[in-house]
């Protein structure tokens, strides 16, 4: 078996959906393993893939996503760290949890990329942090970030950067849905139907998204070309500045970090 996946979450899926997309690989060379049958069986409806109770048997494919919640890392590891071995590449998508602090769960060296993504993944924009483990080779390395950048974007960056990622692109999402909603419900406001003000709010988002990605251009050289002198935009963006809209944010994602480096 080629990939295995331990857990069958939002992100296990949005990756393995993505590389059977990208028909990079065929669905008997995958195998899911989780906690409960119900899982199990939706994963085999939807990708036709193998599936198991049993992490071990998922632990022997020749890279192998570690797709359980943090708090059930060691645990598992601890189950399959003797069916492990050296040639296998594990990938983890655990925030907080450092390569040290996962080889040190397998009480010996393993071929470990430690991992970031983010949910957005679902819909093949997500965006990954990548940071291997000295014994990653680059070929190694090269054949995970072609997995992963079948659901978006895969960035390599040192680990002690990780615990940042978290903050701006781990979570992010959750920021910009609470800034689409918040737009939405401007518009509501203004008299614009809900379902209408969702579509607008999101494209635009997507949009500006798009441009900042496309032209290259600085995010504030972007917004000073919607900025006309004494126009409505100013004015929105004074009263944004005003309310402490930017300081937000930055308050925000320093909480996050924080957190993130709590669970180590």
């Amino acid at each position: 078996m080629k990939l295995g996946f331990i857990g069958c979450g939002n992100m296990a899926t949005a990756i393995l959906g993505g590389i059977l997309k990208k028909q990079l690989l065929q669905p008997e060379e995958i195998i899911v393993s989780a906690l409960h049958q119900e899982t199990l069986d939706r994963a085999a409806k939807a990708y036709r893939v193998h599936t198991t109770l049993d992490n071990r048997e998922a632990a022997l494919a020749d890279i192998v996503f570690l797709a359980v919640k943090p708090q059930f890392y060691q645990q598992v590891i601890e189950e399959i760290k003797d069916t492990v071995t050296q040639d296998q590449i594990i990938v983890s998508i655990a925030p907080g949890k450092t390569i040290e602090t996962i080889t040190s769960w397998f009480g010996k060296q393993v071929k470990l990329v430690r991992t970031m993504p983010n949910t957005p993944a679902m819909v093949g924009e997500g965006v990954t942090a990548v940071c291997p483990s000295d014994a990653v080779t680059k070929e190694e390395l090269q054949k995970v970030l072609t997995y992963l950048e079948c659901c978006g974007i895969a960035e390599v960056m040192s680990e002690h950067l990780l615990d940042a990622v978290v903050s701006v692109s781990g979570s992010s999402p959750a920021y910009v849905f609470m800034f689409i909603e918040a737009l939405a419900d401007g518009a509501v406001r203004d008299g614009i139907p809900r379902s209408q003000a969702y579509r607008l709010a999101a494209q635009a988002v997507l949009g500006s998204a798009k441009m900042v990605l496309e032209t290259g251009k600085h995010p504030g050289e972007l917004k000073d070309m919607v900025c006309s002198p004494a126009g409505t935009t100013i004015e929105a963006v004074a009263a944004l500045e005003k309310a402490g809209f930017r300081n937000a944010v930055l308050s925000g994602m320093k909480a996050c970090t924080d957190k993130t480096k709590s669970m180590r």
